[in-house]
Formats: structure tokens, C-alpha cells, sequence
């Protein structure tokens, strides 16, 4: 029964939310490439043996594989998965076939063609917010303090029940969100908080504290806190309801939100001030994806927006064997006017698969160091 439990509480849900946001990325490359003229072979959701599959009227294999931790379009003409050109085979085709390769296309379809996975996961992330803000709306708290914790960063500069928190280091702020997003991704950074007091603006220096909370679920998360308990956390707070075009806006907006604050926590990693045990992989996203599945599908669609952002990322990194590695590889053959040669491409895919294995070993490492735990 605890097995069971396991499948069908984790497994499940989390096979369903990585499917269709690797189906989305793969179906970004393979739908500009196939407009570009480049053909495509195959078409896997997974790696590893094939399951099931289907050979369409173009050539192309549809397949579902045994490891269901990814996927891949592979294009005529590439030596692997990895969309490595393969430089011997390259030599024997035809000119006509070499222009229906990767390899072989001008290289604004090759810079197009790659790009258009990772973009096809921000669509995704901007869709599915602006249905969840269409249908749900979202519940928001103004930013009016209800209660300073003692000896928090927030009594210590002095703020008082009541006040209004209208900005933060200069940018205006509407709702909590807007403070507990900003706040949380800066632990031990000084920021300037702007309040209102009986219609005065007062501004308030204060330093958010490194905190480890403790989610509904037990999962342990640092953050940086400054100590103010709002009227959401008292029960005060609305709906607010938005158009389809502004639903959309927004959606625009929360998907900056995940990217900005992605680059501010790799910020923080290489400055010391995050660690970097809140790294997760496959077993901590299964984790998430069962978790949310318990909220309801509104929390899992949530929770797939989030993801798809996070994936269309990682791919961008300028890592080779990554979509970001192959558009550093066109940006240099932009400059250089030809591409680099097949022995260099070699040596830094090599490169790029190790550092990305050794990723995917250090997030499972925490994974399991945090079930542990």
C-alpha cells in the first residue's frame, strides 16, 4: 500500500507535469525547425528504450521512452540527442540533404530553431498564468503592517502596526506579494523600505534576516525575513478579478517575477548569502508535484507554470549539449564567420554533458540529503 501510495500520490503527477512541459519545449524546436526546412527523425517524450511510438507521413518517429526525465527532437543530420552535427555523415550527403540538417541551415534558422524550445516554455508559464488569474482571480493583502515581530529587522528600524509599506528600495509595491518576493531573495542585503504613517513617507533602512521556515508540507526553505506580520496572515485580504488582457499582463509580469528572481538566487549562491542545498532535482520536483496534487489542480497547474519557467533556464544556460551552448556556438560563428571546427565542438560537448551530469548528481544529492533530513 505505501508503494501505491508513492505512485500514485508522486510518481503520477509528477510524470504528467514533466511530460507535457518537455512536450512543449521539444514541440517549440520541432515546429520552427520543420518551418525552417529542417527535418526531424524523431520525436521522444523520455530517454532511453522506446515504449511505444509511431513514423509519421514525414519521416519523423513519435516515441515514448523508458526514462521519463526529459526528452529530445533529433534532427537529420545530428550525431545524438544532443543536436551534435555528425561531422563523418555530413560529408556524404547531397546538397539538397545537407540543407534539410541542422547543420545545414542558415544560421538565423539554426539560432531560431534552438531558441524556440526555451521560448515555448515561457509561453507556456504566461498561458497558464492567465488562465489561473482568468478564472481564480488572485487574493491579495495590501502591504499594511498588522504586527512587527520583536527583534526583527522591522522593529529595529522602527516600524509600527499600521504603517503602509508603499516602496521598496524606490520601487513602488502594491499588494504583500510585492514585499514578501522582493524581501526573500535579498537575506543580509541592506534595503530602503518606504512607508506611510498618518499621510507622512518615511523611508526606513533595514537588513532582511536569513531565516529557515518550515512550509505546511515540512519542508525546510531560507529565506530572508523582515519581520512584519500583515493583515493576510490575520485573515484580511481580497480577490482580485482581471480581463483576459490583463490576465495575460500579468502573466507577463509573474513570469519575470520567477526569472528574476532565479537570477537573484544564483546571485546569491555565488556570493555566499544562499546555500546551495535549496538545489532540487527530479526526486524534490516529484516531492512538489505530489505535495500540490493534495491542494487541488489549480496548485498543480501552478506549480507546472513555475516549472516550465525553471526548465526554459536551464536549457538557456551557455552550457553545450544545452540550447544556451548552441546559440553561444552561433554567436561565435556570427563573429568568426564560419562555425568553430568539429574537433573544438567535440571537446566542449564533452565538457557541457560532464558539468551537466554533475549538476543533476549534486541536486539528487540534495534530494535525498533533504528526504533524509
Amino acid at each position: 500500500m505505501a508503494i501505491l501510495g508513492v505512485i500514485t500520490g508522486y510518481l503520477i503527477p509528477f510524470i504528467l507535469v514533466l511530460s507535457l512541459l518537455v512536450f512543449v519545449h521539444e514541440m517549440g524546436h520541432y515546429l520552427v525547425g520543420r518551418w525552417s526546412g529542417i527535418r526531424v527523425t524523431a520525436f521522444s517524450i523520455g530517454f532511453g528504450p522506446e515504449i511505444a511510438g509511431f513514423t509519421d507521413g514525414h519521416g519523423t518517429r513519435w516515441k515514448l521512452s523508458l526514462i521519463p526525465l526529459g526528452g529530445y527532437v533529433r534532427f537529420f543530420g545530428d550525431e545524438d540527442a544532443s543536436s551534435r552535427p555528425d561531422a563523418a555523415g555530413l560529408k556524404f550527403l547531397t546538397p539538397e540533404e545537407r540543407a534539410q540538417t541542422l547543420a545545414g541551415a542558415k544560421l538565423w534558422k539554426r539560432a531560431a530553431t534552438v531558441a524556440a524550445g526555451p521560448i515555448a516554455n515561457f509561453l507556456l508559464a504566461i498561458v497558464i498564468f492567465a488562465v489561473l488569474f482568468s478564472v481564480y482571480g488572485r487574493v491579495v493583502a495590501d502591504p499594511v503592517v498588522a504586527e512587527v515581530r520583536p527583534e526583527s529587522a522591522a522593529a529595529a528600524a522602527g516600524v509600527q502596526p499600521g504603517d503602509r509599506l508603499i516602496a521598496l528600495d524606490g520601487s513602488t509595491i502594491r499588494t504583500f506579494d510585492d514585499v514578501r518576493r522582493y524581501v526573500s531573495i535579498r537575506p543580509e542585503t541592506p534595503i530602503v523600505v518606504t512607508i506611510e504613517r498618518e499621510g507622512h513617507k518615511l523611508d526606513l533602512s533595514m537588513v532582511p534576516k536569513r531565516t529557515e521556515i518550515t512550509d505546511q508540507f515540512g519542508n525546510k526553505v531560507e529565506m530572508g525575513l523582515i519581520g512584519i506580520v500583515t493583515n493576510e496572515e490575520k485573515g484580511k485580504f481580497r480577490v482580485e478579478k482581471f480581463s483576459p488582457v490583463q490576465a495575460v499582463a500579468e502573466g507577463v509580469t509573474e513570469t519575470g517575477h520567477i526569472v528574476s528572481g532565479t537570477f537573484r538566487y544564483i546571485g546569491n549562491l555565488v556570493t555566499g548569502r544562499m546555500k546551495a542545498d535549496q538545489l532540487g532535482g527530479p526526486v524534490r520536483v516529484a516531492q512538489a508535484s505530489g505535495q500540490m496534487a493534495t491542494l487541488g489542480i489549480a496548485a498543480v497547474i501552478q506549480l507546472a507554470a513555475v516549472l516550465s519557467v525553471s526548465i526554459g533556464l536551464l536549457n538557456l544556460m551557455p552550457v553545450p549539449v544545452l540550447d544556451g551552448g548552441h546559440l553561444v556556438f552561433y554567436a561565435i560563428e556570427a563573429i568568426r564567420g564560419k562555425p568553430l571546427g568539429a574537433g573544438a565542438q567535440d571537446v566542449a560537448f564533452r565538457i557541457g554533458l560532464a558539468m551537466v551530469l554533475s549538476l543533476m548528481v549534486f541536486a539528487t544529492w540534495n534530494d535525498i540529503t533533504n528526504l533524509i533530513g
